[in-house]
């Protein structure tokens, strides 16, 4: 089968899909507007849907010794005490491990099962839809033509844009704090501590390190914060738990906005969108590098099974996707909707009832996709 193939974007999604792509037995071109420079600084959740997956790319060998392993989820209330605990490996048995690590090195593990060149510092300027194919210019000029394009770039993907099949993400009202800590407290589980529409969330990711991931409610007309380090000692300067020696241990705080994509139709004609290119959702499930992952595994296999055929192929591949990624979404939502509930009513439902509720917010993941 031989198919022009572009994939736009090299962060999780676009390498994974290129992998995917050359099981099947093609051979895409990678591009991505970024310098090879950039590498990621954060870390990174992976439960057992985003392992099976990583499998599924025969990409599990490489990461295994990276990381580290989550058996257990640790709920606390602002204080410390325990409100829930989830066992994520009797959760996930039969489907994956769960791990978390260093993005960078999961990014390194993606590229080298690309195995091929991907241009960097190359970005898509322009694209048009002409008899069926995809008309291509870069940055630097120069125009290429392909049978399909797959835009793996992001929440702000330009090929979303430039094939009109949405318009800007729409912000969830979040605003996240990430930093990985070394010589913070030794942690062994996967830790939340829930505030007043406020969460902090730790865990081990390997060499004595700590991923910390944060985040507060605030709507639109709210600014980040200039000094994200000063404000995460403001947030959760009261919080007991683990998180006075890690706030102590931060050097480095980054801060974003979360925000989400819904649209109509991931494709049109020669043009598909992955990942969060079609279907970004806030990170509350932490299932963004999965549904990436399967997205990869399941374009691979239609694309094969149709025979090179675009159209029924991506047909294909929005049937068997689309119902899974919504249900990530209306999760997320639940678990956004559980967290902003006033402490004094959420806490106690939760030590009621938590480990139930949360457990049904992933066991649809739990199935084959």
């Amino acid at each position: 089968m031989t198919l022009r193939i572009l994939v736009a974007g090299a962060g999780i999604s676009g390498l994974a899909v290129a992998r995917g792509l050359r099981i099947a037995g093609f051979r895409p071109d990678v591009v991505e507007e970024l310098p090879a420079t950039m590498s990621p600084g954060a870390g990174i959740y992976l439960p057992g849907s985003a392992s099976r997956a990583l499998r599924q790319l025969g990409l599990d060998a490489p990461l295994r010794p990276l990381g580290d392993l989550i058996f257990r989820q640790v709920f606390q209330d602002a204080a410390g005490r325990e409100l829930f605990e989830l066992d994520v490996a009797a959760l996930w048995a039969g489907v994956g491990e769960s791990r978390a690590l260093s993005r960078a090195d999961l990014q390194q593990v993606l590229l080298t099962g690309v195995g091929g060149v991907v241009r960097y510092d190359t970005a898509v300027r322009d694209l048009a839809i002409i008899d069926g194919a995809a008309k291509v210019e870069f940055g630097d000029g120069s125009v290429a033509e392909y049978d399909l394009v797959v835009g793996a770039d992001g929440r702000r993907s330009t090929i979303r844009e430039k094939a009109g099949l949405g318009g800007a993400a729409v912000p969830t009202g979040q605003i996240v704090y990430r930093s990985v800590v070394s010589g913070g407290p030794s942690l062994s589980d996967w830790t939340a501590l829930l505030g007043d529409r406020a969460q902090f969330v730790a865990m081990p990711m390997g060499g004595r390190r700590l991923y910390c991931y944060a985040d507060e409610t605030a709507g639109p007309d709210v600014p980040n914060p200039t000094d994200p380090r000063a404000r995460l000692r403001e947030l959760f300067g009261s919080f007991g738990g683990c998180v006075p020696a890690i706030l102590d241990a931060i050097e480095k705080v980054q801060v974003a906005r979360t925000d989400e994509v819904t649209i109509d139709a991931w494709s049109t004609g020669p043009v598909l969108l992955v990942g969060d290119a079609a279907h970004a959702t806030a990170p509350s499930l932490a299932q963004g590098a999965a549904m990436a992952l399967e997205d990869a595994v399941v374009l691979g296999e239609v694309l094969k099974a149709a025979g090179g055929d675009v159209r029924a192929g991506l047909h294909a591949y929005e049937q068997r996707r689309r119902d899974r990624c919504g249900r990530v979404r209306e999760q997320t939502h639940e678990r956004d909707r559980t967290r902003d509930v006033d402490p004094a009513e959420r806490d106690p439902m939760l030590r009621r009832r938590g480990q139930r509720i949360f457990t049904d917010h992933y066991r649809p993941l739990v199935e084959p996709f």
